[in-house]
Protein backbone atom coordinates (compact mmCIF):
# COMPACT_ATOMS: atom_id res chain seq x y z
CA UNK A 1 0.00 0.00 0.00
CA UNK A 2 1.31 3.54 -1.08
CA UNK A 3 2.05 5.91 1.76
CA UNK A 4 0.32 9.57 1.15
CA UNK A 5 0.99 12.69 2.61
CA UNK A 6 -2.10 15.01 2.67
CA UNK A 7 -3.08 18.77 1.71
CA UNK A 8 -6.23 20.16 3.44
CA UNK A 9 -8.63 22.24 1.34
CA UNK A 10 -11.24 24.51 3.28
CA UNK A 11 -14.72 23.68 2.46
CA UNK A 12 -15.56 27.06 2.35
CA UNK A 13 -13.64 28.72 -0.46
CA UNK A 14 -11.59 25.65 -1.67
CA UNK A 15 -7.95 26.97 -1.03
CA UNK A 16 -5.55 24.27 -0.51
CA UNK A 17 -3.31 24.19 2.59
CA UNK A 18 0.25 22.42 3.44
CA UNK A 19 1.23 21.59 6.06
CA UNK A 20 -2.39 21.56 7.97
CA UNK A 21 -3.46 25.31 9.19
CA UNK A 22 -5.82 26.56 11.88
CA UNK A 23 -7.13 29.23 9.63
CA UNK A 24 -7.37 28.78 6.10
CA UNK A 25 -5.45 31.69 5.01
CA UNK A 26 -7.99 32.64 2.22
CA UNK A 27 -11.30 32.96 4.06
CA UNK A 28 -10.06 32.99 7.72
CA UNK A 29 -12.44 29.69 8.77
CA UNK A 30 -10.69 28.27 11.75
CA UNK A 31 -12.69 24.87 12.53
CA UNK A 32 -10.73 21.64 12.18
CA UNK A 33 -13.93 20.50 10.73
CA UNK A 34 -13.38 23.03 7.68
CA UNK A 35 -11.12 21.23 5.82
CA UNK A 36 -10.75 18.00 3.83
CA UNK A 37 -7.85 16.21 3.17
CA UNK A 38 -6.35 15.81 0.04
CA UNK A 39 -3.56 13.35 -1.02
CA UNK A 40 -0.61 15.49 -2.56
CA UNK A 41 0.08 14.67 -6.30
CA UNK A 42 3.65 12.76 -6.68
CA UNK A 43 4.53 15.03 -9.44
CA UNK A 44 6.29 18.28 -10.02
CA UNK A 45 8.88 21.05 -10.48
CA UNK A 46 11.96 21.99 -8.54
CA UNK A 47 11.59 25.65 -8.05
CA UNK A 48 14.60 25.38 -5.39
CA UNK A 49 17.30 23.45 -4.00
CA UNK A 50 20.30 23.43 -1.19
CA UNK A 51 22.69 20.54 0.25
CA UNK A 52 23.16 20.27 4.02
CA UNK A 53 26.56 19.31 5.15
CA UNK A 54 26.14 19.97 9.20
CA UNK A 55 23.63 17.09 9.78
CA UNK A 56 23.12 16.40 13.25
CA UNK A 57 25.13 12.96 14.25
CA UNK A 58 22.09 10.36 13.80
CA UNK A 59 22.08 10.92 10.13
CA UNK A 60 23.47 8.01 8.15
CA UNK A 61 24.89 10.34 5.69
CA UNK A 62 27.79 12.81 5.79
CA UNK A 63 25.28 15.40 3.12
CA UNK A 64 21.82 15.72 1.95
CA UNK A 65 20.05 17.71 -0.78
CA UNK A 66 16.63 19.18 0.00
CA UNK A 67 14.43 21.34 -2.32
CA UNK A 68 10.88 22.88 -2.45
CA UNK A 69 9.08 20.79 -5.43
CA UNK A 70 5.75 22.89 -6.82
CA UNK A 71 3.77 20.09 -7.09
CA UNK A 72 0.58 19.61 -10.05
CA UNK A 73 -1.70 21.36 -8.00
CA UNK A 74 0.49 24.38 -7.24
CA UNK A 75 1.16 23.57 -3.30
CA UNK A 76 4.60 23.78 -2.40
CA UNK A 77 6.87 20.96 -0.43
CA UNK A 78 9.78 20.67 0.79
CA UNK A 79 11.05 17.05 0.91
CA UNK A 80 15.01 15.49 -0.05
CA UNK A 81 16.38 15.01 -3.24
CA UNK A 82 17.61 11.55 -4.59
CA UNK A 83 18.46 13.26 -7.54
CA UNK A 84 21.73 12.75 -9.88
CA UNK A 85 22.28 16.79 -10.65
CA UNK A 86 19.17 18.78 -9.29
CA UNK A 87 18.42 21.85 -11.64
CA UNK A 88 15.68 24.21 -10.89
CA UNK A 89 13.16 23.46 -13.10
CA UNK A 90 13.09 20.03 -14.11
CA UNK A 91 10.35 17.66 -13.49
CA UNK A 92 10.25 15.17 -10.41
CA UNK A 93 8.06 12.78 -8.69
CA UNK A 94 7.75 11.63 -4.92
CA UNK A 95 7.25 9.05 -2.88
CA UNK A 96 6.74 8.72 1.03
CA UNK A 97 9.45 7.23 2.62
CA UNK A 98 11.75 7.18 5.86
CA UNK A 99 13.62 10.45 5.83
CA UNK A 100 15.41 9.84 9.34
CA UNK A 101 15.61 6.48 11.21
CA UNK A 102 16.42 6.41 15.15
CA UNK A 103 16.64 4.09 17.79
CA UNK A 104 13.16 5.05 18.42
CA UNK A 105 11.59 4.69 15.35
CA UNK A 106 11.58 6.44 11.91
CA UNK A 107 10.45 9.90 10.34
CA UNK A 108 8.63 9.99 6.55
CA UNK A 109 8.42 12.39 4.21
CA UNK A 110 8.54 13.07 0.89
CA UNK A 111 11.65 11.90 -1.18
CA UNK A 112 12.01 12.89 -5.22
CA UNK A 113 13.33 11.53 -8.11
CA UNK A 114 14.06 12.49 -11.20
CA UNK A 115 10.20 11.98 -13.24
CA UNK A 116 10.82 9.40 -16.12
Amino acid sequence: MALEIYAYQCKKCGQLHYPYRMVCKKCGKNKHNEFDPVPLPKKGKLVTFTELYTLPGDFAVATLWLGIVQLENGVAVTGQLRLPKPKIGMNVIGQVEPVRKSEFGQNLGMVFYPAK
